[in-house]
């Protein structure tokens, strides 16, 4: 927020933002009193327009427009301002050593979110709808959005990432969360809006729909889904080329079964000079040997601690009085 003379209302991102780089910011006069200090940066902004933005660039990419000012940024360290004997890249060699370090940490710029997963394994995020695994039904994720990705964490882990939506209202479904479901429930299958998309995106491909078709004509219609499915988890330990190619070979062959895909695909990545493309690179740890005995009790340990006890024993003769104890009567 603007305030009278040079002070300001500063969001608190901004703030975040200027802390972590050491930036101290100098603020200009509001209003006709400060026209005349931003005239050199409006006169930059008027430069580039003029030579880099004339005409509009057009870009299938935020990072090609990106390179693109990267290339724009090299010819103009080459060129001199006014009568200047030195380049702009030359000035600036010799001022960036008298320059502050940047910091070794990174700046996340992204909105922190904390959404809970509904029952749907879907998470809002503002105006749109995005899925994570179903094993993170009812549970609080951590969302960062940024301008073109949507990232999501599950404390430390990231579980999900979406390209960012910006239609109120709009849904983004992997197919590959809804797997573990699809195992029980097949016949949501074929009708769901995830296999669409994955359709419409290109990773469920003609030799997904080839193999699918086959599996049900040989295994029937749910078994032919769960063989299909089965085909699918593959994706998460091998690469996506090297299961086609598997779902082809086990078509040539006539089978039907996810073990023949994963065998199949796993020869095309040897043949390639490749080493099996599982992802999974952890060393699974040594199965714990259980006790050749019992194991103690707490109580006992805790006991065994104890100092004995050297107090005689509590006398309980005048406590059977009790039991023969009348209303009224004076026990002393």
């Amino acid at each position: 927020m603007i305030r009278k003379s040079r002070s300001r209302e500063e969001h608190p991102r901004w703030n975040d933002f200027r802390q972590h780089f050491s930036i101290t910011p100098f603020y200009c006069e509001p209003g006709l009193r400060g026209a005349h200090e931003k005239g050199g940066v409006e006169g930059q902004i008027g430069y580039w327009r003029r030579n880099y933005l004339t005409p509009v660039p057009r870009v299938n990419a935020l990072d090609e427009l990106n390179e693109a000012f990267a290339e724009f940024e090299r010819v103009e360290e080459g060129r001199r301002i006014g009568m200047r004997i030195r380049t702009i890249g030359q000035d600036f060699a010799r001022e960036a050593p008298l320059l502050l370090p940047l910091p070794a940490g990174h700046f996340e710029t992204g909105m922190a979110f904390n959404p809970r997963v509904d029952r749907y394994g879907m998470v809002a995020v503002r105006v749109c709808r995005y899925s994570v695994p179903v094993r993170f039904i009812g549970r609080t994720v951590h969302v960062l959005l940024r301008s073109s990705e949507v990232v999501v964490f599950h404390g430390r882990t990231e579980i999900a990432r979406h390209p960012r939506l910006t239609a109120k209202g709009a849904e983004r479904v992997v197919l590959d969360h809804f797997l573990e479901v699809l195992l029980t429930k097949p016949g949501a299958l074929a009708g769901s809006e995830a296999l669409e998309q994955a359709r419409h995106e290109g990773t469920f491909t003609p030799a997904h729909e080839a193999f699918w078709s086959a599996a049900k004509r040989a295994l029937g219609e749910t078994d032919g889904t769960k063989a299909l499915v089965h085909v699918l988890l593959l994706h998460r330990h091998l690469q996506h080329r090297d299961v086609v190619a598997g779902i082809r070979a086990a078509l040539a062959a006539g089978a039907s079964t996810a073990d023949v895909v994963a065998l199949e695909a796993r020869k095309a990545a040897e043949t390639e000079g490749r080493s099996p493309t599982v992802t999974a690179t952890t060393p699974i740890p040594d199965p714990i040997v259980p006790p050749a005995r019992p194991l103690p009790s707490l109580t006992e340990r805790r006991a065994a601690r104890l100092p004995p006890d050297q107090r005689p024993l509590p006398a309980l003769d005048r406590w059977d009085q009790l039991l023969h104890h009348r209303p009224g009567r004076d026990l002393r």
